[in-house]
């Protein structure tokens, strides 16, 4: 599995290219806010999504849907879900989907955020 860097992750506000999914639920992401550039597209609709139409995910999640060999990062609370999400997304053929394993935790405290309840 591929795995993404604080200092990737951090740089993306750089590359509109690449894609940040955040898999956690929606409620998670009201108490602790979200890394820039992420979409949420909630673990259990991680396969469904990715197999949308481009019209449909575009219309969905107001980004493009990700080409195959696009980069594609999945983070979560602690890398747990986003490994899972990796590990959806390489099945479905998307050969540079990459897990934040650090995720939220890591990014919150290299930030200087609150620390997840």
């Amino acid at each position: 599995m591929k795995i993404a860097t604080y200092e990737e992750v951090k740089d993306l506000c750089n590359h509109p290219e690449k894609l940040l999914i955040d898999v956690r639920e929606p409620h998670e992401l009201l108490e602790t806010g979200s890394i820039p550039t992420s979409i949420n597209i909630p673990l259990n609709s991680v396969e469904d999504s990715l197999k949308l139409s481009n019209e449909e995910f575009k219309e969905k999640y107001g980004r493009d849907k990700p080409a195959k060999e696009q980069e594609v990062i999945f983070h979560c609370r602690m890398g747990g879900r986003a490994g899972k999400a990796t590990d959806i997304a390489t099945a479905l053929g998307f050969v540079n989907a990459k897990n934040y394993k650090g995720s939220w935790t890591e990014w919150s405290e290299k930030e200087g955020l609150p620390a997840p309840k």
